[in-house]
Order: structure tokens, then sequence, then C-alpha cells
């Protein structure tokens, strides 16, 4: 379904998830056990991070929808022999399992996505985030010039630390206004090409096109650490995969 006229200024779904993978392998983590909700996001975070862990898993959970109970999914997790946990569960579902985590006493690292762990989902889990990593195509402590710029305007204008949705959006106009330097709306061509060459700066470093209109890009890892007021927060620490791009570019012919 690639168009020459879509453009996507975020990730493909898979993309976090994967990057996890490639990082978690790269660590030496040899039996992650992975847990998502059965809806197709959830069923692209888990393949995604499959397809770049490139080994076995010890097992796979598929949650409901808006569940708050996760009694069942954590004793088997705490069963299984895995080494360490991924996981996505974006928005409430995420901050109920990390309460109901911290609380079983289970003993084993927690990695997953930005999705769980942002800034604003971080604060309502509490203690029980800290330590716990992320991967994010963006990070509020990266150092260059445009994301010191975006991040310290943002706070000042909101009383608070950015999330990468924030950041995406910024880009996203970012580009668009580089592409009204270049050329007009009503010359449909032109405005497509100059929104193809990507002639802005990016908060989160280097970004370009794939051909099929996907971002080619860095995917940080993040830890989640107790902050000076005393508040989780995320800290860069590094980069889980370079110049990542979705595995089905070859799909789009355009």
């Amino acid at each position: 379904m690639c168009h020459e006229n879509y453009f996507n200024v975020a990730y493909q779904n898979d993309n976090l998830h994967g990057a996890m993978g490639a990082y978690m392998r790269e660590e030496g983590y040899e039996r992650p056990i992975i847990m998502a909700p059965n809806y197709p996001a959830g069923t692209d975070a888990l393949a995604g991070f499959k397809h770049l862990y490139e080994g076995e898993v010890v097992g796979e959970l598929y949650t409901q929808m808006g569940q708050t109970d996760y009694a069942a999914e954590i004793a088997q997790i705490r069963d299984s022999n895995a080494d360490s946990l991924f996981f996505f569960l974006p928005g409430g579902m995420g901050i109920s399992f990390m309460k109901q985590w911290e609380s079983s006493g289970v003993d084993m690292p927690i990695f997953g996505a930005a999705f769980s762990f942002d800034e604003i989902l971080i604060k309502a889990v509490g203690s029980a985030a800290i330590g716990a990593r992320n991967t994010s195509l963006w990070a509020y402590d990266l150092e260059n010039e445009a994301n010191e710029r975006f991040v310290e305007g943002f706070r000042e204008a909101y009383d608070r630390t950015p999330t990468l949705y924030a950041a995406q959006g910024y880009d996203t106009a970012n580009l668009i206004l580089s592409a009204l330097e270049t050329a007009h709306p009503d010359d449909k061509d032109a405005f497509r090409e100059a929104l193809r060459a990507a002639d802005f700066d990016s908060v989160r470093g280097e970004f370009r096109f794939g051909p099929n209109h996907h971002p080619i890009q860095d995917i940080y890892v993040r830890e989640v650490v107790e902050g000076d007021d005393g508040e989780p927060t995320n800290r860069l620490i590094g980069i889980a995969v370079e110049d990542i791009q979705d595995i089905y570019f070859e799909q789009c012919q355009m």
C-alpha cells in the first residue's frame, strides 16, 4: 500500500521492538520471555523483536487490551526460567503491570520500547521503573543543537520534559517547513521531492527517508534512573541499532 505522497516521520511499527531484540542479543541475554497485548500493534511488537533478536525465546505471552491484573502472567514469567523480560504494554497497561511487577518480588531485567517508558508514564510508575531499559528514536539528552533548542523551548512552554511523540511531531513540522522553503505545494512533484530530501535539522540526529518514505535512523537505548529531583527519568546510554530500516521496504515499488 505504499504511495508516492505518503511520508512517515516517526517509525515503522517493528522498529523500536526490533532494535531492542538486537540490543538484548548483543548484551548476551539468551532466554528472554516476551509479552504484548493481543492486537495488531502487539503482534507487530513481538514479531519485530524476534526478527532482530535472531534467537529462541522461552515464551510469548499475549494479554488482553485494557488488562489491569497481571498476576497470572507474572506467575508464568516467574516459572519460565527466562533470564530477561521484554514487554510492550502502552499507556495504563504498562503502569499497572510495572506496579504489580515490583510487588511480586521477581528479580529479572526489564526491557521494552519507549511506548511504555516515556517521561509521563514513568512518573506514574514511580520507583518500579528504575533500571528498566527501553529503545527510542530520540532522547531528550541527545547532544545536538536542534534537540537542545527543542527541549529547552518545550520545557519553558509546558513545564515538563517532552516525550518521543512531541519530538517526532516537532520534526514533522520542520520537515514541512523545509519543503515549503524550496517548493510551493501547488507543484506537487517539486514539493514531494523537497519532502523526500528531508533537508532539516532533526532533533534525533541523522535522519533520511528510505525508498518507501519510512525513516532510516538510529534507534537509541535509554535507562530509567532516579533524576536529580528524585523522580524517574530516562538517560541515554547508547545506540541499539544504527541506520535501521524497516524490513518491508523492498515490497514498495515506487
